[in-house]
């Protein structure tokens, strides 16, 4: 069978692009290299009873997306829930103080004035004059083609309204850290360290140039969604996803390794897997992918050299590695706020983010990591038997190859390779954190899983060195210059070779803006 669109991949943005084709009347079939469909949308029972998302698990940015203003109402009739809890965000330092945002706006103030008189109006003019603002022109710079019409005008329009000086200062404040704005424009430093891990979540430090902007979008947002999960796991969304593309036509092949992209001429025709087969495309073949997976192996020898080399020199980021606890009871946090918290951060403050990045870009194991706990049995108590708990770690501030560890305990080996020894080793170190805080944690735990950076990678292949975010997201693998400069929107030298993903604009999350963007366009 010949298809119009053969889509490499099954991630969030692919499963977005394949329903929205599927949907205007396309031929699309959905090639996924692993067993399951999904990318970093993974469940797992990991211990019996206990449903964990294993990777990915939260949709602020999917429930914010034009992807679910398109396709919203078929994924919810496909049985598609989320749960969310009104205490949605959350920091615990480690000298034990406390600050849970609330989605009450009268609540979160009057949590905010108890730690510094006036912090609330602070923060609420922060973020209410940053989008009203600012709003336009950063999401319209987030959530369309960069080399368009359509951006053109909205730039156009921009600079009528600002004047092109101040169409250029808002380029030159966005570029500002997170520690510019938060030193500058908070008293409290629980507030700074309630907001500073949020850059993580981006692929940022607290110190990077534009981790300003991104803590204000992020901020806002999740103020606005709050931190929804798929009611009974993130396979969830999966399954609705299926149930959209097939009912419009759609294919969707597991254990499908796309070995090569193949070309006749000047433009592709299909793809071939690892076992022989031949998927045929009509119109284009759509690679959910990092760029060098595509440059480098499915498209070898097809593109011009300099885009070979700067596929080469693509950066990945920090490592990521996960921890799943199944607990016999809830935790009980010292602050009773923190119980029914979605996400929470453990964190000495502003510059304990600051220097735990800067360790794991040393390549050093972080002393005082940042550990962010999801609590999804707080929103969706179907995930755990009765009475039980589950917390979901993630480190975003890791090292991909091992050159020490600045606490000076864990011995490495020569080659910086992540093994098993070093993962537990590490898992300890925040396991003993959690222990001083949660009175409960030690006797309550049933069972521990953890998940090294080389445990991502052979998880999910675009995770390279265990980097979640497939690329490093500064400043100069952002925007136009994602994946690299010269990148134009999501085309590639190669005729009817479109790239996608979390390595492209606009970058990571789960939001499937990429897939959207493209989709559209091919509609």
């Amino acid at each position: 069978m010949t298809y119009d669109f053969v889509i490499v991949g099954s991630g969030i943005n692919s499963l977005v692009c394949a329903a929205l084709l599927a949907k205007a009347g396309k031929r699309v079939v959905v090639l996924e290299r692993n067993a399951d469909l999904g990318g970093c949308i993974r469940t797992a029972e990991l211990f019996t009873g206990f449903t964990h998302d294993v990777l990915s698990s939260w949709y602020p940015l999917f429930v914010a997306s034009p992807a679910y203003e398109a396709l919203g109402r078929d994924l919810h009739d496909a049985g598609l829930e989320f749960s969310t809890t009104d205490n949605y965000t959350g920091v615990l330092t480690d000298d034990g103080r406390s600050l849970v945002l609330h989605m009450s706006e009268d609540v979160a103030a009057e949590r905010l004035d108890a730690i510094a008189d006036g912090e609330a109006q602070r923060y609420q003019s922060a973020l209410s004059t940053f989008f009203s603002e600012n709003a336009d022109i950063t999401f319209g710079l987030l959530g369309n083609p960069l080399w368009s019409a359509r951006t053109a005008r909205l730039l156009l329009k921009e600079t009528r309204r600002r004047s092109l000086r101040g169409t250029l200062e808002f380029f030159g404040n966005s570029l500002e850290s997170c520690r510019t704005w938060l030193e500058r424009d908070f008293e409290s430093d629980l507030t700074r360290a309630l907001i500073a891990p949020w850059v993580l979540h981006a692929g940022l430090g607290p110190d990077d140039a534009y981790s300003g902007l991104m803590a204000k979008v992020i901020m806002g947002a999740i103020g606005m969604t709050n931190i929804p999960v798929v009611t009974g796991g993130s396979h969830g969304i999966v399954a609705a996803f299926r149930t959209v593309i097939e009912a419009n036509g759609g294919t969707l092949v597991t254990d499908a390794d796309v070995s090569s992209i193949t070309i006749d001429g000047d433009k592709a025709t299909g793809v071939r897997t690892n076992d022989g087969a031949s998927y045929p495309a009509s119109s284009a073949v759509i690679c959910n992918v990092t760029p060098t997976q595509l440059y480098g192996r499915l498209l070898d020898g097809h593109v011009p050299a300099d885009t070979a080399t700067r596929a080469e020199r693509y950066r990945y980021g920090r490592a990521d590695m996960q921890i799943h606890y199944a607990l016999d009871s809830p935790p009980r946090w010292p602050d009773p706020q923190l119980v029914s918290t979605a996400m929470i951060h453990l964190t000495p403050g502003l510059d304990g983010v600051s220097k735990a990045v800067n360790e794991a870009e040393r390549g050093l194991l972080p002393e005082t990591a940042t550990i962010v706990v999801g609590q999804q049995a707080a929103l969706d108590p179907s995930r755990v038997p009765e009475g039980k708990s589950l917390l979901w770690i993630q480190l975003q501030e890791l090292p991909r190859h091992v050159r020490g560890d600045a606490a000076g305990e864990i011995d490495v080996p020569g080659d910086g390779a992540w093994t098993a020894e070093i993962g537990e080793a590490y898992a300890d170190r925040i396991q003993a954190r959690l222990v001083k805080h949660v009175a409960n944690f030690e006797s309550s735990i049933l069972g521990r899983r953890v998940f090294t950076p080389s445990d991502l990678e052979s998880l999910n292949v675009n995770l390279v060195g265990g980097d979640p975010y497939s690329g490093a997201c500064t400043i100069d693998q952002f925007l136009v210059w994602r994946p690299f400069p010269g990148s134009k929107n999501h085309e590639t030298p190669i005729a009817n070779v479109y790239h996608i993903g979390a390595s492209t604009h606009p970058g990571p999350g789960l939001g499937g803006n990429s897939g959207f963007i493209l989709a559209t366009k091919l509609t």
